[in-house]
C-alpha cells in the first residue's frame, strides 16, 4: 500500500475525551495515535473533545490542536454545534462512536466525507451503566439512528468481533475497514515477561479503567482462593468499592490498589508480573492485552468480543470459556508457566503477536481511506 500524502488537508477529529482526561482508556489512545498518524502524513487536525475539571479550553500537542467541549453527555451536541459552524473548514471528519454517536454527517456539506470508528457494540453494556430508559435510548442511537445517519459512509472497525457486532446486533449493512488498534513498544523490561532468568516476583496484574463492565472485583476471588497477590492499576468511578471490598474481605495483603500509574511506572509493574488478568465483559480489543504481550507477559481473559481477538488462547494467555470459572483457568496458566521452558515459549509468542499491530500502520490504512 502506498502511503498517502495529506498535505494540508483539514481534518477533525471527534471522540468523547483526550488522553489527558481523567477517565481516558484505549479508545483515547487510538484516536490519538490516529491524529499523530495523519500529522506525519501532512494533515491539519483538529481533536475536539470533552472538557474535565482543570482541563483548558484549548492546547496544542504534537502538532494537534485540541478543542475541548462540555462533559460527559454535553460534549455531543456542543461538538456537533462546532462542526456546524466550521463545516466549511473541515475536509474530512472521524468520528467516534463510543456508544453514543456525534451524528456529524447532519450538519457537513455533501461533498465532506465522515469516517466513523467504532471500538465495540455497547447494546449490553448501556444496560449495566444506565437505568432502562437511558438504555434504551442508547441502544436506539446506536442502532437505527446511527445507521440512518452514517449509512452512506465509511466505517472502521478495531477488531473482528466489532464488525461482527456490528453486521449481527445493529443490522450494519455499509461498508466496514478493519483498523486495529497499533502497540508500542515497551520502553524496557525485566521481569517475569522476560522469561525464565527475569522473574522478578510471582505477582500478577490487572490494569484498566475501573468501571463496571471491567468487574475488577473478579480478582478477590483469585487472590483469595490462590494466594497470590494481585496488583490493580488504574482509576475510575468503582475505585471506591473495590477498595471496600478488598478491606472486607482482608485480602489488604495481597491485591494492592496502586490506582494512576504513569506510563512508565504502568509497563514495569506489568513486566515484572507473572500474568495479566482481564475481567471486562466485552471490549472492542482490550489494548492492555496487547502492551502486556509486548513485555512478554500472557493473559487470562473472558472469552467474550475483543479479548477473544486479542488473546490467542494457548498461546499468548488463556480464555476462560463459558462455564468455566476464573480462578481454575489462572491456577492452570501458573501452573504452565511454572516450567521455564513453557514460560520461555508462551514469552516469545507473545512478542511475537504484539510486533504484528503498529500504530504507523494502523494510521496508513485511515489516511489511505480519507485519500
Amino acid at each position: 500500500m502506498t502511503d498517502a500524502d495529506l498535505t494540508g488537508v483539514r481534518v477533525a477529529i471527534a471522540n468523547w475525551r483526550d488522553p489527558w482526561h481523567p477517565q481516558a482508556g484505549g479508545a483515547e489512545r487510538y484516536a490519538w495515535m490516529m491524529a499523530r498518524g495523519l500529522v506525519s502524513r501532512g494533515a491539519r487536525v483538529t481533536f475536539l473533545t470533552a472538557r474535565a475539571p482543570g482541563q483548558s479550553r484549548r492546547d496544542s500537542r504534537d502538532g494537534i490542536a485540541i478543542v475541548r467541549l462540555g462533559g460527559r453527555f454535553t460534549v455531543y451536541p456542543l461538538v456537533l454545534a462546532a462542526v456546524l459552524t466550521h463545516r466549511r473548514s473541515y475536509d474530512a471528519v472521524i468520528d467516534c462512536q463510543n456508544g453514543l454517536p456525534f451524528l456529524t454527517p447532519l450538519v457537513l456539506p455533501a461533498h465532506t466525507p465522515a469516517v466513523l470508528v467504532v471500538h465495540h457494540v455497547h447494546t449490553e453494556q448501556f444496560g449495566v451503566h444506565f437505568p432502562a430508559w437511558a438504555a434504551w435510548l442508547g441502544r436506539f442511537l446506536e442502532g437505527p439512528v446511527s445507521r440512518a445517519v452514517y449509512r452512506r459512509c465509511q466505517a472502521v472497525a478495531v477488531s473482528p468481533s466489532t464488525i461482527a457486532a456490528m453486521r449481527e446486533r445493529l443490522h450494519w449493512t455499509g461498508p466496514i475497514e478493519l483498523i486495529p488498534n497499533g502497540c508500542s513498544p515497551p520502553a524496557g523490561s525485566g521481569g517475569a515477561g522476560s522469561g525464565p532468568a527475569g522473574a522478578a516476583d510471582s505477582s500478577l496484574v490487572w490494569v484498566g479503567r475501573l468501571v463496571r463492565h471491567k468487574r475488577a472485583e473478579l480478582v478477590l476471588d483469585v487472590a483469595e482462593r490462590l494466594g497470590v497477590p494481585i496488583d490493580v492499576v488504574g482509576r475510575g468511578p468503582e475505585s471506591a468499592s473495590l477498595a471496600v471490598a478488598v478491606e472486607a474481605r482482608g485480602l489488604g495483603g495481597l491485591v494492592r490498589l496502586r490506582g494512576f500509574l504513569s506510563e512508565a511506572e504502568k509497563q514495569a509493574v506489568v513486566a515484572r508480573s507473572l500474568l495479566h488478568l482481564n475481567t471486562s465483559s466485552g471490549e472492542g480489543w482490550g489494548l492492555c492485552v496487547l502492551e502486556a504481550a509486548a513485555a512478554g507477559v500472557p493473559t487470562v481473559a473472558f472469552d467474550v468480543e475483543g479479548l477473544r481477538d486479542a488473546v490467542l488462547d494457548g498461546r499468548t494467555g488463556w480464555l476462560v470459556r463459558d462455564g468455566a470459572v476464573l480462578a481454575d483457568v489462572v491456577d492452570q496458566a501458573l501452573k504452565e508457566l511454572s516450567d521455564p521452558a513453557r514460560r520461555a515459549e508462551v514469552a516469545a509468542a507473545c512478542r511475537a503477536w504484539a510486533a504484528r499491530f503498529d500504530w504507523d500502520r494502523s494510521a496508513a490504512q485511515l489516511a489511505a481511506l480519507l485519500s
